[in-house]
């Protein structure tokens, strides 16, 4: 028998406009990299782990999921597409997106943005997911191997093709998304909707230029690392640089982000914040965020079931100008990072 959602309460989230589309989604997307096989990396979730977030996902009202070929080597789609059928038999009740760009073998044409890499990742991406389309078919990274041109076109002749609904991008400089973006307007082609970039209380160099192109060419942005990979929940102590969470101990990927003292310091902001409100701290930085125009849909990330409640509680802490200001006027900035190159 089928799981069946129980019914929303009053208090439900309410949808928000994906983009420039007419697609609405839940103004929290399930990030699903936590979730497919430890032999990828050891703190990733395995299917009985992660069963329990996705069914409280679906109960709450949550109906954005994101994941990518290369999460798992492919098997977080296959779990994603397992257990949104399981919990969520109605497709046209889900917003899925996946993603395209990085090595997924050592085959030469296995990687990047061909058309001969997309148009074979699509099909290979559908086919472990279980699913006809997904809604959101996303460039992972920019391919400075491959002309715009002939990536833009064969995005393009997915969504003509019925297998995405919509088109996204992921981080790169503000310069490279608008020459795709009006190669796309020029050419009548089927136009990124949203942008999924790195950006958070202690990385804030996207709002220089991307963040104001996006409002400007009515683009969602749907960040990742929203909580800056847990450095946000107050976790982290200056001078230990690592909580005793297993993804935080072998995460080096993080460590090459964060961790200055001036983070520490806007971290500290987030923190008394939450005392004073009496909230959890990733609810202050996720309400921060949330309170940008910009943003469409953080995409968080949840390996215990309490992260994943503290993130729905954020939808309910609306911050005041004062506590932004007090949690902005800290931040120093940062080298360009998160990009491909």
């Amino acid at each position: 028998m089928s799981f069946v959602p129980a019914p929303l309460p009053e208090t439900a989230m309410t949808s928000v406009r994906l983009g420039h589309t007419g697609m609405r989604v839940s103004p929290l997307c399930l990030g699903m990299m936590t979730y497919g096989s430890k032999k990828w990396r050891e703190w990733v979730l395995e299917e009985d782990e992660a069963r329990p977030i996705v069914r409280r996902a679906i109960e709450v009202g949550i109906s954005f999921f994101d994941t990518a070929d290369m999460y798992s080597s492919g098997e977080s789609e296959v779990l994603t597409g397992k257990l949104l059928r399981e919990f969520q038999p109605r497709r046209e009740e889900l917003e899925i997106a996946t993603k395209v760009f990085n090595p997924m073998s050592d085959a030469a044409n296995d990687r990047g943005l061909s058309r001969k890499h997309i148009m074979a990742s699509i099909d290979a991406s559908l086919k472990r997911l279980g699913v006809d389309y997904v809604d959101l078919y996303q460039i992972h990274r920019f391919d400075p191997n491959t002309p715009i041109e002939e990536t833009c076109e064969a995005l393009h002749d997915v969504v003509k093709a019925g297998k995405a609904l919509y088109l996204g991008a992921s981080s790169m400089y503000a310069w490279q998304f608008l020459k795709m973006l009006n190669f796309q307007s020029a050419n009548g082609l089927a136009r990124f909707a949203t942008m999924q970039n790195h950006y958070n209380l202690v990385y804030r160099e996207e709002e220089r230029e991307m963040m104001p192109l996006c409002l400007d060419q009515n683009v969602g942005c749907i960040p990742w690392s929203p909580l800056a990979r847990g450095f946000l929940t107050g976790s982290r102590k200056r001078g230990d640089g690592k909580s005793e969470t297993v993804r935080a101990k072998t995460d080096d990927f993080a460590h090459g982000l964060y961790y200055r003292d001036s983070d520490f310091t806007v971290v500290d902001r987030v923190v008394e914040i939450a005392t004073q409100r009496n909230v959890k701290p990733a609810q202050v930085a996720l309400a921060w965020m949330l309170s940008k125009p910009a943003v469409t849909a953080p995409i968080i990330g949840a390996s215990k079931l309490y992260q994943l409640e503290d993130a729905i509680g954020a939808l309910a802490v609306k911050l005041t100008v004062e506590e932004i200001k007090s949690l902005e006027e800290p931040y120093e900035p940062h080298p360009i990072l998160g990009h491909s190159y």
